[in-house]
């Protein structure tokens, strides 16, 4: 069996911690971001985003921005929000949401721009 990779990962150390999948990925650059939203569109699901702060992001609670754009498939639109949310709260976590109708759950969700850490 080959070695598993240990990713180094602390609460006192904001800029390390993990939050999904995605984060154990290189960043993603505007055209993979883009084509995750093209992915939650094509599902059908509900994109929402929140908000959070690095050093509180290991919480259940994030800041819901706005209400989740429900039936929302204009992919541009979708993106533009998630700036607007970096924007206003440059120095959170800003997360996509992809909510699942069918399922009652979330389809997917990631982090589409990290805050930077204190």
């Amino acid at each position: 069996m080959s070695d598993v990779q240990d990713y180094k990962s602390s609460l006192s150390d904001t800029s390390s911690r993990k939050f999904e999948t995605f984060s154990y990925l290189p960043e993603m650059d505007d055209k993979q971001i883009r084509q995750q939203v093209e992915y939650i569109v094509s599902k059908g699901w509900n994109p929402a985003i929140e908000h959070s702060e690095p050093e509180n992001a290991t919480s259940n609670y994030w800041y819901m921005w706005k209400l989740p754009m429900f039936g929302e498939t204009d992919v541009d639109r979708i993106l533009a929000e998630a700036e607007a949310c970096h924007k206003a709260h440059p120095a959170n976590h800003v997360k996509l949401i992809g909510f699942d109708n069918y399922a009652q759950s979330k389809g997917t969700e990631m982090i589409v721009y990290r805050g930077k850490a204190v």
